[in-house]
């Protein structure tokens, strides 16, 4: 289960965050909130606690800053005015408290992945993908109705709960922000959803990820000019309508429409009846009523859909007039009767099918260690891909965070039998704060020390992504590969080791690699 915040980093323009006011698993807040898990920290420096309400006995999300005071006034004051809104799509906030060393917001506990999570998997396919975008544009228009601004639209605060209902999270306004960059947002979430790709320059906006967290979402294709590939061009399949709203709204050039208006026009695209993906308690349907007019906006792909099909037509026109007057001259030879004689011409196909992304199996690993002394910490290495993240491998407790000065790192070596095509490689990490990075190569050497030190030279010289460094969540994702390359050989690369409470540890509990 995720929440907002999950695998966020924080930026170098965070301020350092106090120790005094830390809370402490089993804490009870307000006499009434007990903390009892540390999710993850955001981009601002906020710990994002999981929660219950010992009163009404249900989870709550607790976002929690310190010192409280004039460093969190911006935070309780966008908590209070999102708490007057409420909206099926949007997470409801109970409580905004200041107690001076620290401050903090409980809001709606959500039980599912964040978009930015769940399109870690695979882009999304073009129907849910607009069920994403209208339930969004649907919780901002709630908003703006009441002249507020969201202002943290992105990937990591738009919640995909278990039983299928889209969650916008966590607002945090300033200066800086619009109605109309919020609504432009939408078409950021809507090209992630369709692409797996975000598509502006800068890190994905305040939360999602910053530095060397980008190496969790893959940044958009673009030309040498730097201008931005439009969906259908990343990716087969994308209507023409949908491919020109996003790009629409993501260009600066076009005034995009008002959220209610965005909100209406995805709602009347036709979702099929039996995709039940979003929670159907929202206020717009998804699925024209009979009679009811097109959507002024997809009527511009429409248009363009409806020409191609004249074209069509009128090309098979032509077809049918030659082979009439074929027959006619030909009305003794077998050869020319039109139910002997087989079809030549090959189905019209606008562009390639999509590979199918799916969990590759992974033959084998083992541990590279060029720096042991003892190859006690070798074994265990079937364990990162056994399907049980209970268990895992691990290293040793050691008194410094660099492995005590002894060694320059240690690493899961993985083996996929065969090559293939990889979108991502995650790993999941038994504690926070580790940095990690991911290596490839092609090379397969003994498993000794000497081995271990061949693997590690070679597979220096080719990284995937960027790397994490004291990374604050247990999950890492790495996105950046080359989708013309094909690999079999991957290397896990642990440098930094976080603090287990006595000392510097980590466990690899599992790693599942995506691919085709």
């Amino acid at each position: 289960m995720t929440q907002v915040g999950e695998g966020q980093d924080a930026d170098e323009s965070t301020p350092p965050v106090m120790t005094f006011g830390a809370p402490q698993t089993g804490e009870i807040l307000a006499e009434r909130y007990e903390l009892v898990q540390h999710i993850n920290n955001d981009s601002a420096g906020r710990l994002v606690w999981r929660g219950v309400d010992v009163v009404l006995r249900r989870p709550v999300a607790v976002v929690m800053r310190y010192p409280g005071g004039d460093s969190a006034t911006e935070m309780l004051q966008a908590a209070v005015a999102a708490s007057r809104v409420v909206h099926p799509n949007l997470a409801g906030v109970y409580d905004a408290i200041d107690e001076a060393e620290r401050a903090y917001v409980v809001r709606e506990w959500v039980d599912g992945r964040s978009l930015r999570d769940l399109v870690a998997d695979g882009p999304l396919d073009t129907w849910r993908a607009t069920a994403v975008g209208n339930a969004i544009a649907s919780a901002l228009a709630a908003v703006h109705a009441t002249g507020m601004v969201h202002g943290n639209v992105h990937p990591g605060t738009v919640m995909i709960s278990d039983d299928g209902r889209v969650v916008l999270a966590d607002a945090r306004t300033d200066g800086a922000d619009s109605q109309e960059t919020d609504v432009r947002a939408v078409g950021g979430v809507l090209y992630y959803a369709l692409t797996g790709h975000w598509p502006h320059t800068e890190a994905p906006l305040r939360g999602a990820t910053a530095g060397h967290g980008r190496a969790a979402i893959a940044d958009a294709v673009r030309d040498a000019n730097g201008v931005l590939a439009a969906p259908r061009q990343v990716r087969a399949g994308v209507p023409a309508y949908l491919d020109d709203l996003t790009m629409d709204l993501l260009d600066t050039n076009v005034a995009p429409p008002s959220s209610d208006v965005l909100a209406a026009e995805l709602a009347r695209l036709d979702v099929p009846a039996e995709d039940d993906y979003l929670d159907n308690s929202g206020p717009l349907r998804f699925a024209a009523e009979p009679g009811e007019e097109p959507s002024p906006l997809a009527a511009a792909g429409g248009r363009k859909v409806a020409l191609g099909i004249a074209g069509l037509l009128a090309v098979a026109l032509i077809g049918l007039l030659i082979g009439i007057s074929t027959l006619g001259d030909n009305d003794d030879d077998p050869q020319t009767d039109p139910v002997a004689a087989p079809s030549t011409s090959a189905p019209v196909s606008e562009e390639p099918p999509t590979p199918k992304i799916r969990n590759l199996k992974i033959s084998n690993a083992r541990i590279i260690d060029p720096d042991s002394r003892n190859r006690s910490e070798v074994r265990d290495a079937e364990k990162v891909f056994d399907g049980d993240r209970d268990e895992g491998w691990s290293t040793e407790t050691y008194p410094r965070s660099n492995f005590g000065g002894l060694k320059r790192g240690m690493g899961v070596w993985i083996d996929l039998g065969g090559e293939h095509t990889v979108k991502s490689v995650q790993v999941n990490l038994s504690t926070p704060g580790a940095s990690a990075e991911l290596l490839t190569g092609t090379i397969d050497g003994p498993s000794d020390k000497a081995g271990d030190e061949q693997v590690l030279t070679a597979y220096l010289k080719s990284r995937i992504g960027q790397p994490f460094e004291e990374h604050d969540g247990t999950t890492m994702t790495f996105n950046g590969f080359d989708a013309d390359q094909k690999y079999r050989y991957l290397l896990f690369w642990i440098t930094e080791l976080p603090s287990n409470g006595n000392g510097f540890k980590v466990g690899v509990q599992e790693i599942t690699v995506q691919g085709s």
